[in-house]
């Protein structure tokens, strides 16, 4: 069969009435053929990089499906011609010299193997860089512990992202990528790094889907590593942090504020606890007679129950919070059934004129425990969910030393308390 097709083939071309021929000797056996696959080596990579850059308008195969179509205005383009369930189809792979001709030959070649694995993608639109983010973020947000996690994707994705949004994910280039990454990579360095990822990610499921072929434009090692600042070269500076002496100060400013983002800030500062597992917390997790909140595993970042206890002030809010309740959410949000957003307490300390964030009060907290209290290191790091030791270690210790942390607890609210004019702040020293 491969000799009279050969003298088709010279005669012919990519014509149709090669395809009509070749489709009534052979598809009947084989739903799915496409132009090239029977044709020797001989007939493929005919075209050169000067080629097309140099054709004049008219359409130029390069074997293999693969042709190069050069309009009357010179505006180039990639087409596959291919032959599916006995019918002839053409499918764009992309304009020159956003494609070039290697790339336009993977692109191909990729599009070959799909058909052959019974893949119609000519049912399947190339979709913008945004709408598979989108949908990207939708399924990884199945596995966030947090809606801060799933906020900090959304945020990357929209607004550092946005000029590739509207971009098909296989008209994507390297240039494109840098375009987005170098205005932040040096001032916001962690940020810059996450959205390389993302970026990546989005664009490996595009390949994942059929809709990219080639190397992925936003890869680390072996690409944007020889094209970007290496990341041990960048300074990565620690949350911002309030010197522990300024909290009481503080706290008697925030207090003046009515807000429901101003509580459930005293009340992360309280508790030592995190953004998102404050913004999260229900009232089902909390235990008002025990003076105790309970985080479940799939709210914690070392997926394991931390229980927390609540001293005077901390349960002051929670019952101040609770005469206005309209949910299971403890600080709700202005959307019904949605807490507050991630930003709401960041933008209390941004007009308070605070430049810290809310994470830096866990080390505040942790630097008045170390400098100024005997209690023991362990309880410190256990009052902030930090899992200390090894696997065995931890299984010996099964007790969460609830009661001592209390203590630990009740004297952090008592430091933070905001002191009179002339009081002065004496550093608060356990009995021994």
């Amino acid at each position: 069969m491969r000799a009279p097709v050969s003298k088709i083939i010279g005669k012919l071309g990519a014509s149709e009435t090669f395809l009509s021929i070749y489709t009534s000797a052979i598809v009947r056996h084989n739903p799915i053929i496409l132009c090239g696959l029977t044709c020797g080596p001989g007939n493929m990579g005919q075209l050169t990089a000067r080629k097309v850059e140099t054709a004049k308008p008219g359409k130029y195969g390069d074997g293999g499906g693969l042709q190069l179509a050069v309009a009357p205005t010179g505006a180039r383009k990639w087409v596959l011609r291919f032959l599916w369930g006995g019918k002839a189809r053409e499918m764009g792979l992309g304009s020159y010299p956003e494609i070039g001709l290697a790339e336009a030959r993977e692109k191909a070649l990729a599009a070959r193997k799909l058909a052959r694995s019974g893949v119609d993608q000519q049912d399947k639109r190339v979709p913008t860089f945004g709408d598979l983010a989108d949908e990207v973020m939708t399924e990884q947000g199945k596995s966030f512990r947090n809606a801060k996690h799933r906020a900090q994707w959304k945020m990357t994705l929209e607004i550092y992202a946005a000029p590739l949004r509207p971009k098909a994910v296989d008209a994507i280039t390297t240039e494109d990528v840098l375009g987005v990454l170098k205005p932040i990579w040096t001032e916001k360095a962690e940020t810059a790094s996450r959205l390389r990822g993302r970026i990546e990610r989005v664009l490996n499921a595009a390949k994942a889907k059929g809709f990219r072929s080639g190397e992925n434009p936003a890869a680390w090692r072996g690409h944007l590593e020889n094209l970007l600042p290496k990341r041990q070269k960048l300074a990565r500076g620690h949350h911002a942090a309030m010197p522990y002496p300024d909290v009481p100060a503080f706290v008697a400013r925030l207090r003046e504020r009515e807000a429901v983002a101003a509580l459930a800030l005293e009340f992360a500062i309280l508790t030592a606890a995190r953004s998102g597992e404050v913004l999260g917390a229900r009232w089902s997790e909390i235990d008002l007679e025990a003076k105790v909140w309970i985080l479940p595993p799939k709210r914690m970042k070392a997926a394991r129950e931390h229980r927390v206890p609540l001293s005077k002030r901390a349960l002051a809010i929670l019952k101040r919070a609770e005469a206005a309740k309209t949910s299971n959410l403890v600080f709700p949000g202005q959307s019904a059934g949605h807490p507050l957003s991630v930003m709401a307490m960041d933008m209390v300390l941004r007009r308070m004129g605070a430049s810290v964030t809310v994470r830096g009060f866990r080390s505040s907290f942790r630097d008045w425990a170390g400098n100024e209290t005997h209690f023991p290191r362990e309880l410190a790091e256990h009052a902030l969910a930090h899992v200390m030791g090894d696997k065995a270690e931890q299984a010996y210790r099964r007790s969460d030393a609830l009661e001592k942390r209390r203590a630990l607890m009740d004297a952090w609210a008592a430091y933070c308390e905001p002191k009179a004019p002339d009081e002065k702040v004496t550093p608060l020293r356990r009995k021994a």
